[in-house]
């Protein structure tokens, strides 16, 4: 069982030797305290055997309260409460009844407690059995508490795990359409060679895709070589007409991301700039650390978002949009995603995430 409180868990992992730890260590203490204030008020060291006995009578009868206890914790309230309150008053009554009786069998033989002293024996018993079974159920729905903590957030890690997965699958489908059907061109152009090339360096790019967690994170510098091995394959459709240029400065290029974050970037880059124009475009990706925060920036050449062409998806719906929803179940607010037009023409897009150098552990 995994704790969010440091300490929780090293000594409850083992329950069963925790609770033999406090049993143990609780009535060693109520018994020589009980010693102490008798021998403090001059009872003699006789006053220590009905002592003892009275310890050994409730470590016993906490004993059998707790085996009982550990299957009531589990059922309704009404059944836990309800018989928990008769056990506790039939304990209480058999351990102020052994106690009176060793104390005036061995400590007063003949004189047993009346008045307030027979009150205030059954009061102290009582008292000490309410607060063992307060701590009893206190930690036990503590613990049981933990657990469901621990479940809840691993069905949470789950669910955003699965989701991440989600999304990033939905890169591959669509980037292979694209790249089998130019695949497919080139053959029934016959231009064999070329569609051997694209087909090699496709299986490259899928092995690398295939092998990374899909809801795992690489560095800048890891996303940017991907990026080229992707453009590689692109360039083999546009040629000339695709330029790219990359700037990536130290140490952004440490910085994790999830993988896999910018080809749709690049991708909706080639579909909108470089595609409809004869001359093709320039996509250029940059990368650079600012007050503490990752600034990436994929720009191109292209028309804007005041030309009339929409930018916000990609054909099959995923492009922009399943950038956003990557960002927000990685970083949640804590991110930054714009969209813009360049003044000299061209779409940029600006994404801003924490700078970690170092693999996150969970997701955010």
């Amino acid at each position: 069982m995994a704790s969010f409180r440091p300490g929780a868990r090293p000594f409850f992992d083992d329950k069963n030797r925790a609770f033999w730890i406090l049993q143990s260590a609780g009535w060693t203490g109520y018994f020589l305290l009980r010693s102490l204030n008798g021998i403090a008020n001059a009872m003699g060291l006789l006053f220590i055997v009905p002592t003892a006995l009275a310890t050994a009578s409730g470590f016993s009868l906490t004993l059998l309260m707790a085996a009982i206890f550990r299957r009531l914790i589990t059922m309704k309230p009404i059944v836990t409460w309800g018989v928990s309150i008769p056990i506790l008053l039939i304990a209480s009554a058999a351990f102020s009844t052994i106690e009176v009786w060793a104390h005036a069998t061995f400590y007063r033989p003949g004189a047993m407690p009346a008045g307030l002293e027979f009150f205030g024996a059954i009061i102290l018993d009582f008292s000490l059995l309410v607060a063992w079974s307060a701590l009893y159920y206190g930690i036990n729905f503590y613990l049981l508490l933990e657990q469901q903590l621990d479940r809840a957030a691993k069905l949470e890690s789950l669910a955003a795990t699965s989701q991440l997965a989600m999304l990033r699958y939905q890169l591959n489908p669509h980037f292979l359409f694209n790249t089998l059907n130019s695949i497919s061109t080139l053959v029934l152009l016959k231009q064999t060679d070329r569609a051997n090339a694209m087909l090699s360096r496709l299986s490259s790019f899928m092995r690398y895709t295939l092998v990374n967690d899909p809801a795992g994170e690489v560095t800048v510098a890891q996303e940017i070589e991907t990026l080229k091995l992707y453009l590689e394959i692109e360039k083999m459709r546009f040629e000339e007409r695709l330029r790219t240029s990359f700037r990536v400065d130290p140490p952004a290029d440490r910085a994790y991301l999830p993988s896999l974050l910018l080809q749709p970037l690049v991708e909706n880059a080639i579909k909108y700039a470089v595609t409809p124009k004869e001359e093709g475009a320039d996509i250029s990706v940059e990368a650079r650390l600012a007050n503490g925060r990752v600034q990436i920036r994929v720009s191109d050449t292209g028309p804007g978002l005041n030309e009339g062409v929409p930018r916000t998806t990609s054909s099959t719906g995923v492009g922009l949009a399943n950038i956003r929803d990557r960002l927000a179940q990685a970083y949640g607010a804590d991110q930054r995603f714009d969209i813009q037009t360049n003044p000299e023409g061209g779409f940029t897009v600006l994404i801003e995430i924490p700078f970690r150098p170092e693999l996150s552990k969970e997701p955010a």
